[in-house]
């Protein structure tokens, strides 16, 4: 296109040059041929016909007297204008398309000094017969110079995209390029040091925000408004029994129960919603929130809270409740009954002995209960007074045998301690008190006759392990996950029988939880019983 506008600006110029000598030497060839028709006639004329010009003589009329071009019978010239302007001015000139020579023509005429009219005409000197002559070697330039401005474009295109194209993003300021794109540099410089900032910033944040929700034991989910998971933790994922992550698909995958759909729903619909919801015999206190940007609500965020151990806990704190209630009452609904014959003088003098036994051993009774209970207290909240030291297993097992062995005689039971000196870490009164409930169930729940054997021993790996086993009634599969329960009896008709506070293997669970242990029953109906304490 600039070849184009500077060919045509050439070329105007040229025109209005060449234009003016070109009439200016049909003016001369006018006179001269004048000249030669006042000394040579028509004759003359005839001599310049085979010139490049179309000479022309008119009569003062118009007739044509004579013409190079043959036609000497054309039309009348009177009304054309270089005529008129001649006859009138002596001289005139005009450029028009002629139709005999089929082309724009200028026209100049002269008056003779007879009164006729000379005109010369040849063809103008216009734009485009100046391409029309000049078209070969005008197509061969502009042909030739696009192809060398096309060779040189793309030679010079690659030499300047090829430093762009080998430019690191990473690391624009190693790159070897020319000076015009320093100040590009110098920015993408600037740039991928921020973007690097925001980016290292952006992945902390993340880190953060990963490190929070993945140590999280509740549930954590993120929605979009199409209920799509967005983000979650791990913990949602086991809470709503989920193996596998729905990371872009619908959180109703992960559960679809109604409570959960409905949660959802409302959430997106821009409500706060808190509800507890079941799932695989657990309990989850569901809270749902919505998101908000500016006025538009764009999902929602999920909190999963386990609340199983608190319902379970709560369970436990009314169940205990109600047992202690009703251990206390007993004890304290005979010492009351006892207490009121002899204050109303009913009971004979020989039966007041009797009597206060009767309330002595109630009385003992709640001393034991109150202080089971004060013991499991202070394991539940790890409160005990006295610290842990070395205790040797097998010296509080010989202890336990010599403080049970008369009652232990009144069935006629075997008590016997095996094995060999383990020491362990703990409280010796706890322990004491574990090893004393234990071997005291295996005696009161044993037949006549049986037999009770406790066994302190190490294994190669270096755990030590204490167990009592027994020959007595065994444990119903269906009791056995219930005995460490508090207050609970496996033979409730003869508990009262039996006596105790029912707390006894509470302790023991609670004293080996307190120590780090691990307890192991093993039980066989009408067989015996085998509970085994690993530290």
């Amino acid at each position: 296109m600039a070849l184009l506008a500077a060919l045509l600006l050439i070329l105007g110029v040229i025109q209005s040059a060449f234009t003016q000598r070109y009439r200016q030497q049909f003016r001369d060839e006018a006179a001269y041929a004048a000249a030669g028709l006042e000394t040579g006639g028509v004759e003359f004329l005839r001599s310049l016909s085979s010139a490049s010009s179309r000479i022309t003589l008119i009569d003062r009329d118009g007739t044509v007297l004579y013409d190079s071009a043959g036609t000497e019978h054309a039309e009348n010239h009177s009304q054309r204008q270089e005529v008129q302007q001649a006859l009138e001015n002596g001289s005139g000139e005009s450029s028009r398309y002629s139709a005999t020579l089929s082309e724009r023509t200028y026209n100049y005429a002269l008056r003779l000094e007879d009164g006729r009219v000379l005109r010369i005409s040849a063809g103008d000197f216009t734009m485009i017969s100046v391409l029309r002559t000049l078209a070969k070697p005008l197509i061969l330039i502009v042909v030739t110079v696009v192809l060398l401005s096309l060779f040189l474009a793309s030679k010079l295109t690659r030499s300047i995209v090829r430093p762009i194209n080998q430019l690191d993003p990473e690391h624009p300021d190693k790159a070897k390029i020319y000076t015009e794109l320093t100040p590009l540099l110098d920015r993408l410089s600037s740039q991928s040091g921020q973007i690097d900032e925001q980016i290292r910033e952006l992945r902390r944040k993340q880190q953060e925000f990963a490190a929070i929700t993945e140590n999280m034991q509740e549930g954590f989910l993120i929605l979009d408004r199409d209920t799509n998971v967005l983000s979650y933790n791990t913990s949602a994922l086991r809470l709503l029994g989920a193996d596998d992550a729905v990371l872009g698909q619908s959180v109703l995958k992960l559960n679809a129960s109604r409570s959960f759909r409905h949660a959802v729903e409302r959430s997106i619909a821009g409500e706060h919603y808190e509800r507890t919801m079941n799932h695989d015999d657990c309990h989850y206190h569901l809270i749902a929130n919505p998101v908000h940007q500016e006025e538009e609500i764009i999902g929602a965020v999920l909190i999963i809270l386990d609340v199983t151990e608190k319902d379970q806990r709560e369970n436990l704190r009314r169940e205990f409740t109600a047992n202690v209630s009703h251990e206390l009452k007993t004890p304290l609904t005979s010492i009351s009954g006892f207490a009121e014959i002899i204050l109303s003088g009913l009971a004979k003098p020989e039966d007041i002995t009797h009597f206060a036994s009767n309330i002595y051993a109630e009385a003992q009774r709640l001393i034991t209960l109150v202080g089971d209970i004060i013991k499991l207290s202070q394991m539940d909240e790890n409160s005990i007074p006295v610290g842990k030291e070395p205790v040797d297993l097998r010296e509080i097992a010989d202890s336990v045998r010599e403080r049970l062995a008369h009652e232990a005689a009144k069935k006629h039971i075997t008590l016997a301690v095996h094995g060999s000196h383990e020491t362990v870490s703990g409280v010796p009164q706890i322990l004491d008190e574990m090893v004393l409930n234990l071997c005291d169930n295996a005696i009161k729940y044993n037949v006549e006759g049986g037999r009770v054997d406790i066994t302190v021993s190490r294994d190669p790996r270096g755990a030590v392990f204490l167990s009592v086993a027994d020959t007595g009634i065994g444990i119903p599969q269906s009791d056995r996950e219930r005995v460490f329960e508090r207050f609970y009896r496996v033979d409730k008709s003869h508990s009262k029988e039996i006596g105790g506070t029912g707390l006894g293997l509470s302790i023991v669970k609670h004293g080996a939880a307190y120590h780090g242990a691990t307890l192991a029953l093993e039980s066989e109906l009408d067989k015996g019983t085998t509970i085994t304490m690993t530290f």
